[in-house]
C-alpha cells in the first residue's frame, strides 16, 4: 500500500534506535525526508544518513532542545508536516524496571516526566505553528499499553504516559478542525535496547525471578505480562503503525490510541 508520503517532511525523536530507528527507516523507505532527533547516532542510523535523513544532536530534557530541532527541520526541509515524538523510556542513568512506588523521589518523579512528557509537549508546542500555516500536520505520540493497564512495576513511568494520552486527545479535539491529526500508538514490550542493553530490562529481571536473561527475553517476560501472542514485539510492528497514523491514508483518524501490544491490554 502507498501510504502517500514521498516529499513529506517528518522530525522522528528519540531514533537512533529501537522503535525510532524503525520508524525512521520506514518513513524514509517510503519517501518522506526524515530528521532524527537523539542523543548520539548509531552505526545503524548513519547507514541511513543522506540528503533525505539527517540527524540532530539534541539532550531532548533540555528546555530549548525540541523547538531547537523543529527550527532545524524546517531550516533544512522548508517545513514540517510529521513529528513522531518517540523518546522516552528509562531516562540517562535509570535502569527499568522498578518494582514498588516508595523508593521513587521527587527527582526520580521529575526525571521522568522530562524525558517522557515534558519532552512531547515542547516539541508538540513548536510544531503546530508550523502546520497550522500550511493547514495540515500529523503528529504521532509513543505512549504505551501501561498507560491504560496500570500495575504496580514503573509507576512513574506509567503515569507519564497515561498523561501523554490524555494529552494527545486534548490537542485532537482542539487541532483536528485545522487540519492537524493528533494520534497515539501505545506499544506493549519491544524487543529494544531498553531490554537488550547491559543493565537493561532484561537484567533487572533476570535478578529479580532467578532467571537467565535470555528465558526471560524469550519465556518468563512474556508469560508475566500474559502477552497472547507469546512473544516481545519487534520494533518494526510498530513503526509500520506510526508510519499509517503519520500517512494521509489515514486523514480520518484522530484522537486515536492503538494498542499494538501482542495482547498485553486485556480491558474491553
Amino acid at each position: 500500500m502507498d501510504l502517500n508520503l514521498n516529499d513529506k517532511v517528518a522530525l522522528v525523536t528519540g531514533g537512533s534506535k529501537g522503535i525510532g530507528l524503525a520508524t525512521a527507516r520506514t518513513l524514509r523507505a517510503e519517501g518522506a525526508r526524515v530528521v532524527v532527533a537523539s542523543r548520539k547516532s548509531s552505526a545503524e542510523l548513519d547507514a541511513l544518513a543522506g540528503p533525505g535523513l539527517v540527524h540532530v544532536p539534541a539532550d531532548l530534557t533540555d528546555p530549548a532542545a525540541p523547538a531547537a530541532v523543529v527550527a532545524h527541520t524546517v531550516d533544512v526541509f522548508g517545513r514540517l508536516d510529521i513529528l513522531v515524538n518517540n523518546a522516552g523510556g528509562p531516562p540517562p542513568g535509570v535502569s527499568l524496571p522498578r518494582f514498588s512506588f516508595l523508593p521513587l523521589t521527587d527527582a526520580d518523579w521529575r526525571d521522568m516526566f522530562e524525558f517522557n512528557l515534558f519532552s512531547a509537549v515542547r516539541a508538540i508546542r513548536a510544531a503546530i505553528p508550523v502546520m497550522l500555516e500550511r493547514g495540515a500536520g500529523a503528529i504521532v505520540n509513543v505512549s504505551s499499553a501501561v498507560a491504560r493497564q496500570p500495575g504496580a512495576i514503573n509507576a512513574d513511568y506509567a503515569a507519564a504516559k497515561a498523561a501523554m494520552t490524555n494529552l494527545t486527545k486534548a490537542l485532537s479535539e482542539e487541532f483536528a478542525p485545522r487540519g492537524v491529526r493528533v494520534n497515539t500508538v501505545s506499544p506493549g514490550p519491544v524487543r529494544t535496547p531498553w531490554w537488550t542493553d547491559d543493565g537493561g530490562a532484561a537484567d533487572v529481571m533476570a535478578a529479580a525471578f532467578g532467571a537467565d536473561r535470555d528465558d526471560v527475553l524469550e519465556r518468563v517476560a512474556p508469560e508475566a505480562m500474559a502477552l497472547g501472542t507469546g512473544r516481545l514485539l519487534e520494533p518494526q510492528e510498530v513503526a509500520d503503525v506510526i508510519a499509517l497514523l503519520a500517512s494521509p491514508r489515514s486523514a480520518s483518524t484522530t484522537g486515536a490510541d492503538v494498542i499494538v501490544d501482542g495482547g498485553f491490554h486485556k480491558a474491553v
